[in-house]
């Protein structure tokens, strides 16, 4: 008998003496913040301690190199055992996750013959076997240095305890050192480490004994790659062979799919919006009924406990891990645990954070704004002193994240929408299955509108003597933007609509479809088209298709287009509309394309003018969203977040 909804994924996990209070993992995630000397800050440490706050049962610091010289890639961090001083750092990191009944655990990892780092500062890289990579030529490692390997394991897994950490994860997969020895297809040595499965797991094997026999009490978490997901890589019968040649060495086997340094395999590891929830799970259901002692795990595309509790009572797997689905909610767990599982805010897998930190060094969420700020936001924000009416200019994203911060903050909230409904122009995408949770992130944010007290008028659109004679103290227009209309001969043909139009009623267009636009929403509309079975190209001005800054989604969509076989004309700018297609200036000269429909997705213009006509009608006043600048759905988050969170705080 259980008064809990997910009664499976709840269940406390016990290995050895540690407790682990339910099967919901953190995920490694690489570290940021980080000082000059390697060591945790306090910004990482609350961004860590945020998960264990929402009730993860682990959180893991990711990617630590074990050795600084020769197993080096980029982003990799580096602990230096040796390093006393640091230790006091960890410990003040460990104790912050502890404290909330979670268990602290760290990613060790060498890049192996993928050390592009190391190559790059001029030193030798070496890997299982000789070969060159990048550029640079890779040393088979002898004996000794295999040695020196594990003994480095074993000597980070030795200051990891005493740091506080309760668990090490050992990276095994993506195609890093350990990967690299396991691999059928990369390691062909002939000697002790090569040849058989046991052989080539020979490594894994002697680092766990290490560790369990120096370090006894530590929790051993064995990262591997069910299969390799490139052409050339191995499939999950060899990741089958793989784990059981380690079965009970590690406490856990964590399987994960995939090769970092392949475009393709990466979309696979980290599965884009156009993969399935959970789509990596048959990895580790294929791996476990042939593991009698090492528990196992799964990781990939997670964020909704019904999915999770099927892995765990169907027996898949008996651990869920968690990455980008703890970044987009850290209360995910707990509010699984107390049955507020609707107001999960789920990954919508558009990779916004990974590219964050990839790009800038700090990791963003498109619909969790206090994600990078949560040093700022460690404890509930305070209420304002001084409550102030605020009026809300749009109920799109940027206007509800306002007017709930303002709301939760202490103010008195009016939230003004132009048409009958909350919820922008992105609810024109609410039909396409891989945009699921966006729709669903939309829906939990207007039924928090109406909970939170929040007065909403629809179907009113102010002008500013209306919006003054309210008398607010604070104004913030979050207005939105425009489509971009270019002025093309026959651009008022019938034949022409908006995305917009196309999203909502796809039924509509038939026959040949061309699309001018080759940015995200262009890209992403002919995905859905050429899903539903249309017959759709896209037209671009520019040398290529723009995904914006999000380099790791545009790794997802250009595999996506190439599955689907999406046609984009590029360096090619449209002319005219004519009756019967569209004719254009390509790299060739004058060319006609055929087209029945033709959709416009030429960009977004804010509507800032219209807004700062507001700017006068109320004594603080904050542009946001898409009328301060087109940009994207992160944007428009982070914007109306910080402006609500301006107000009040200084008179």
């Amino acid at each position: 008998m259980s008064v809990l909804k997910f009664p499976h994924l709840f269940e406390p996990l016990i290995i050895g003496n540690t407790v682990f209070k339910n099967r919901i993992f953190a995920s490694p995630q690489g570290s940021s913040y980080l000082d000059v000397d390697q060591l945790p800050t306090p910004e990482i440490t609350v961004y860590y301690e945020r998960k264990a706050i929402g009730g993860a049962a682990t959180t893991c610091m990711g990617v630590r190199s074990v050795d600084s010289v020769h197993g080096m890639n980029f982003g990799d961090n580096i602990i230096n055992p040796m390093n006393y001083r640091g230790i006091s750092w960890f410990r003040y990191y460990t104790n912050a996750i502890s404290r909330h009944g979670a268990v602290p655990s760290i990613e060790l990892q060498h890049s192996g013959a993928f050390s592009e780092q190391s190559a790059v500062e001029g030193h030798q890289v070496y890997g299982p076997v000789e070969c060159d990579i990048n550029g640079y030529h890779v040393l088979p490692m002898t004996e000794e240095q295999i040695v020196q390997v594990i003994d480095a394991f074993i000597a980070h897994a030795k200051w990891a305890k005493r740091c506080g950490f309760g668990m090490v994860t050992i990276h095994g997969g993506h195609g890093w050192l350990l990967n690299e020895f396991m691999s059928p297809v990369f390691n062909t040595r002939t000697d002790r480490w090569g040849g058989t499965p046991e052989n080539r797991a020979r490594i894994v094997r002697e680092i766990c004994k290490g560790i369990h026999e120096q370090v006894p009490g530590l929790v051993i978490d064995l990262r591997i790659s069910g299969a390799e997901g490139v052409d050339d890589g191995y499939g999950i019968e060899t990741g089958i062979e793989i784990a059981k040649s380690v079965d009970g060495y590690p406490d856990i086997i964590h399987v994960s799919v995939g090769h970092a340094t392949f475009d393709e395999a990466f979309t696979v590891t980290h599965p884009s919006m156009f993969l399935e929830d959970g789509v990596n799970v048959k990895y580790a259901a294929a791996i476990k009924p042939h593991i009698k002692y090492s528990k196992v795990s799964t990781v990939g595309a997670l964020s909704d406990p019904a999915l999770m509790e099927e892995i765990i009572a169907s027996g898949k797997a008996d651990i869920v891990n968690v990455a980008r689905g703890l970044i987009a909610d850290p209360d995910l767990p707990l509010k699984a645990r107390t049955g507020h599982d609707e107001d999960i805010d789920k990954c919508l897998r558009c990779s916004y954070c990974f590219s964050s930190l990839m790009a800038k060094g700090q990791y963003c969420c498109a619909i969790n704004p206090e994600i990078g700020r949560e040093r700022e936001y460690a404890t509930e924000p305070l209420k304002v002193t001084k409550p102030k009416k605020v009026l809300v200019l749009g109920g799109g994203i940027a206007g509800m994240q306002a007017a709930l911060t303002a709301a939760k903050r202490g103010h008195t909230v009016t939230l003004v929408e132009k048409s009958d409904h909350l919820g922008g122009v992105l609810l024109c995408e609410k039909d396409v299955p891989f945009k699921v949770h966006l729709h669903e992130y939309i829906e939990n944010q207007i039924r928090r509108v109406h909970e939170a007290g929040i007065e909403v008028l629809l179907n009113t659109e102010l002008t500013p003597e209306q919006a003054e004679e309210k008398k607010p103290d604070a104004i913030i227009a979050a207005i939105g933007a425009d489509a971009v209309v270019p002025p093309i001969p026959g651009i008022d043909s019938s034949k022409v609509v908006s995305a917009t139009h196309a999203y909502t009623h796809p039924e509509e267009i038939t026959g040949k479809a061309l699309i001018l636009g080759g940015g995200l929403v262009g890209i992403e509309l002919g995905i859905y088209l050429k899903n539903l079975g249309k017959d759709v190209e896209i037209v671009e001005m520019a040398d290529k298709l723009n995904c914006g800054d999000n380099s790791v989604h545009e790794m997802g969509v250009m595999v996506e287009i190439k599955r689907i076989g999406l046609v984009a004309h590029t360096s090619t700018k449209a002319l005219r509309i004519e009756e019967t297609g569209v004719a254009c200036e390509g790299p060739d000269g004058e060319v006609f394309y055929p087209a029945d429909h033709v959709i416009l997705a030429a960009g977004m213009k804010g509507r800032q003018k219209e807004a700062a006509a507001f700017a006068q009608a109320a004594p603080l006043f904050y542009q946001v969203g898409d009328c301060l600048a087109a940009t994207n759905m992160a944007e428009a988050n982070r914007l109306g977040f910080n402006a609500a969170m301006e107000l009040g705080t200084r008179w």
